[in-house]
């Protein structure tokens, strides 16, 4: 899935390692990047985790950094 962040008001390496640290072995961050006023991490999860279930993670991490207002996910099968 990428995650697209406008206005993000902390360092994208912070959350990039929050998401590190929530998903463990169920997940990675394989990419990122940035430029013109926003920026992307790209979350692979694993297909044993159910989507929902990854997506309710993905949001507890988001909301406890306090960026979930700024981001939006696209979710890709």
């Amino acid at each position: 899935m990428e995650i697209v962040f406008v206005g993000l008001p902390i360092d994208r390496d912070e959350v990039e390692e929050a998401l590190e640290a929530a998903f463990e072995l169920d997940g990675e961050v394989t990419g990122a990047g940035s430029g013109m006023g926003h920026c992307h991490l790209d979350l692979e999860v694993a297909e044993s985790l159910e989507a929902a279930v990854a997506l309710e993670r993905l949001q507890r991490v988001l909301s406890k950094l306090g960026v979930a207002g700024c981001a939006t996910m696209n979710v890709s099968h």
